[in-house]
């Protein structure tokens, strides 16, 4: 006890010498300093060491896909539309279908020009989700475009419609490119949806008509103002189960919303009389124009009661014929919303074509309406499915429409992937 308390003394009176010279702080500053300092340095460390990890990694992806770093320095992926324009004669519809190289598809002609022409690396094609693609439409086998529009991730090269037109066919072109926003989809910012129908005036002629001569008829101004009478009755939100296949009548999905629909006047090519049908809506399911458009000319020839259109709409199945695809063309895209949006803030363009339709017209006369032409006037298509509307029984139930819905599905299952929406 007595050796204890000296030491005690001592250290009080050490630590009374330090307060009042400010030392206990220093000495307090310098011990904490130590481990500070080293932890700092550490963490600095670990930053580097992550920031060295991430350009390795960075590195990685870019030799994995193909890709030149130097390239991608130069030419930075942006977010970009392109108009497309297209003749649907050989092709089993837009959509790429993996795994079957046999159907060849718009897509598989355009990825492939895409990759040649050096706005993609070559693994893109394979896996089209790196570039973030999406169609507007997705049109039908045989199915033409005017006015295509898709969104992908490109490098920005020099002349990049000139260069990707190089590598594709004369029936594929494309006609216009735009930058949009990073977040941007062609199909989920596409507000509407505009095509057109070109096909003979045969079609409307009554169904006892001789067709074995075509040119020779000519649709009468009464007839078409009946026809335009029944595809007003179109327009508004209608459940269309019927227009499509496999879709209940109790699925939301059925009911889509259309906004024009009407049939122009006809005019004389290569000695035979068509006529164009042109319909707006929202958006369409597989099949649905070509049905709509089947079952006016099933009533118009007399195959069918007016009061069948209001059936369609309910809850009942309706044996809806299948107009032939060949005079189908997607005319144009609507982006309406993102215009609004983006088009007057200084960064972005507005999605029209104004510029482009020159070059949208000259495609139409030089590749899409010749080939409508001459294929039916060569094959007869629209002469063919007329002659196939008397097995349709307009008044049946649906246990007596399942064999003929059987015989539709099987064509269907043949042009597996090409619904168009």
């Amino acid at each position: 006890m007595l050796k204890i308390r000296p030491l005690l003394s001592a250290l009080v009176n050490r630590r009374l010498t330090l307060e009042g010279n400010g030392g206990l702080s220093k000495l307090f500053c310098m011990m904490s300093e130590g481990p500070r300092d080293e932890q700092t340095a550490k963490q600095l460390k670990r930053a580097n060491e992550e920031n060295e990890a991430e350009k390795v990694q960075a590195t990685k992806k870019l030799k994995a896909e193909g890709v030149n770093t130097e390239d991608e320095k130069k030419y930075p992926k942006k977010k970009v539309v392109l108009l497309l324009a297209y003749s649907g004669k050989g092709y089993y519809g837009m959509q790429r279908n993996p795994g079957t190289s046999q159907f060849r598809t718009i897509e598989d002609d355009l990825v492939t020009a895409l990759i040649k022409s050096g706005c993609i690396p070559e693994n893109h094609g394979n896996d089209m989700k790196k570039m973030s693609f999406q169609r507007c439409a997705r049109t039908d086998k045989g199915v033409s475009a005017a006015g295509q529009v898709v969104s992908l991730k490109v490098w920005l090269i020099e002349d990049i419609i000139e260069k990707i037109n190089e590598h594709l066919p004369p029936q594929i072109r494309v006609l216009g490119f735009k930058r949009v926003t990073q977040g941007f989809n062609s199909k989920t910012n596409c507000d509407a949806r505009t095509y057109t129908y070109m096909l003979p005036t045969v079609a409307f002629a009554p169904k006892d008509y001789d067709t074995g001569d075509i040119s020779a008829f000519r649709l009468e101004t009464e007839t078409l103002q009946r026809a335009n009478r029944l595809f007003a009755l179109y327009k508004g939100t209608h459940n269309f189960h019927n227009f499509t296949s496999q879709k209940a009548p109790s699925d939301p999905s059925a009911r889509r919303y259309i906004t024009e629909m009407s049939c122009g006047e006809p005019f004389l090519n290569s000695n035979t009389q068509f006529a164009v049908i042109t319909v707006r809506g929202q958006s369409f399911m597989m099949h649905q124009i070509r049905k709509m458009i089947g079952l006016v000319i099933a009533v118009i020839k007399g195959y069918a009661k007016e009061d069948v259109m209001e059936r369609s709409w309910g809850q009942d199945k309706v044996d809806v014929p299948k107009a032939p695809g060949l005079g189908l063309v997607l005319e144009r895209v609507h982006f309406d919303r993102y215009n609004k949006r983006f088009g007057g803030d200084g960064l972005h363009e507005r999605l029209e074509w104004d510029r482009e339709e020159e070059a949208i017209k000259a495609f139409k006369e030089a590749h899409i309406y010749p080939t409508i032409v001459e294929t039916e006037c060569q094959e007869g298509s629209m002469v063919s499915w007329m002659s196939t509307l008397s097995i349709h029984d307009f008044e049946a139930t649906a246990t007596a429409t399942d064999s003929q819905d059987n015989k539709d599905q099987k064509q269907e299952n043949a042009d597996v992937g090409n619904d168009s929406d």
